[in-house]
């Protein structure tokens, strides 16, 4: 989009003073400067000076829902109305041993929905769903639209990056946000979710809104405020949009790290994995599904794991990215074993600290352009609720990098508290549900 034409139709410096000034601002004012940042007329340092007074004095829901549609409209849309199947797309905030993306996808296509999953890289103590996949021997993210139609279209489900074209106003704001403080504001964080999103063009939308130590958002209210915020931008848009905030105080499952995780979700595919990998899995399938049009209950979604049908579709969406369904996953030369040093119930597994030391070990990023380790992270032997004696094993550490073991274990050994007490009471996984 250019707005060489018009770039004096308002000035940047009006616009930063408005907003610190605590006005709503215009559609027309919305439209412009984002139209402006992103062809150059308007500077990374003005554009940083409105991100901090939208920071500071926030945005209401028309201000926030035309900042997202300026962004959509920054780049090109994708359509998939000429698929034979409607649509749905799952959108975590990010967590801890969050590999859902991984068996939900070819889950919920095997109910004739098509899922257009396009994901992220990980950084920081958050992993990321191509890195994970990019353990398996041959698998490509980068899909041009053609590819991305045809495995809808065969398959029912991709797992790839984003292609540059969807809304370019958003990969210059993200990257201005990282470094100028302003990541925490939520009309720029749900506008930058949700106008990828929208652009994507996914008939229905299922929000999982992590919430707890190891997410984005450490306490409930903030949470709350994104997930509300993102589903009107969804429903302003005419997408069917849910959200269900879930526990981020743990890992989920047992396993954190690429290849470890890819393992895990092969096993829910088979049927078997960890409860609250399944749990989630099954409740953000049934919630995009029913968001689709679909009848379909948790019994029957959970019969698909269990019968086979979710695991033939896997094994098709990763051949047809180029992926060895048969090739073994990176195993990490070196592990090292974490015991436990007392006896008693194990009543927290920190899961901030557990994904800072599978990214100190290797699995994660400090910044975008680091490599990761394929067989890098962290299995974990317990969870908060089980009874452990002392010299249990609590964790087994993963790197090819033996010298990454000392800082990691200086904090995976802080995650874990085991106390004499019988009276633990797990945490919902499932918070609630924002529709």
């Amino acid at each position: 989009m250019s707005t060489n034409t018009n770039a004096a139709q308002f000035d940047a410096v009006d616009i930063i003073r408005a907003k610190r000034d605590g006005r709503v601002l215009t559609t027309e004012e919305i439209n412009w400067v984002i139209a402006a940042y992103t062809d150059g007329t308007v500077a990374d340092y003005q554009m940083a000076a409105l991100n901090m007074a939208i920071l500071l004095n926030g945005m209401n829901r028309q201000e926030i829902s035309t900042w997202t549609s300026a962004m959509i409209a920054s780049g090109e849309r994708m359509d998939f109305s000429s698929l034979r199947f409607p649509t749905s797309d799952k959108h975590s905030t990010g967590g801890v041993g969050d590999k859902i993306t991984l068996p939900l996808a070819p889950l919920v296509s095997v109910f004739d929905v098509a899922v257009p999953q396009l994901s992220g890289r990980g950084l920081g103590h958050t992993g990321g769903t191509l890195d994970k996949l990019e353990s398996i021997a041959g698998w490509r993210a980068a899909l041009s639209n053609d590819e991305v139609m045809n495995m809808l279209d065969t398959v029912g489900a991709v797992i790839c990056q984003a292609g540059s074209g969807l809304a370019p106003a958003d990969r210059k704001l993200y990257a201005l946000r990282d470094v100028t403080g302003t990541v925490e504001a939520i009309p720029l964080i749900a506008s930058s979710i949700m106008s990828k999103k929208i652009a994507e063009g996914t008939g229905s939308l299922v929000l999982d809104v992590k919430v707890g130590s190891g997410a984005f958002m450490k306490n409930e209210e903030n949470a709350r405020e994104l997930a509300r915020t993102m589903v009107d931008l969804g429903k302003d848009a005419g997408v069917h949009t849910v959200a269900l905030l879930t526990n981020m105080e743990t890992p989920l499952g047992l396993t954190i790290g690429n290849a470890l995780e890819v393992r895990e979700s092969v096993e829910v595919l088979a049927g078997g994995g960890p409860a609250d990998v399944v749990d989630l899995t099954v409740a953000l399938a049934v919630e995009m599904l029913q968001g689709a049009g679909k009848d379909v209950d948790d019994a029957e979604v959970r019969a698909a794991l269990s019968d086979g049908r979710a695991m033939d579709k896997w094994r098709a969406m990763i051949a047809g990215q180029g992926g060895d369904n048969d090739a073994p996953l990176p195993v990490a030369q070196e592990q090292h074993v974490i015991t436990a040093q007392a006896s008693g119930t194990l009543t927290k597994l920190d899961a901030y600290g557990v994904g800072v030391a599978s990214w100190r070990l290797g699995a994660g990023r400090a910044r975008k352009e680091d490599p990761v380790q394929a067989g890098a992270g962290i299995e974990l032997h317990a969870k908060p609720g089980d009874t452990v004696t002392a010299g249990q094993p609590l964790m087994t550490l993963h790197t090819d990098t033996p010298e990454r073991f000392a800082r990691a274990i200086e904090i995976a050994e802080t995650a874990a508290v085991i106390e004499d007490t019988n009276a633990f009471e797990a945490p919902k996984l499932i918070i609630d549900r924002i529709s």
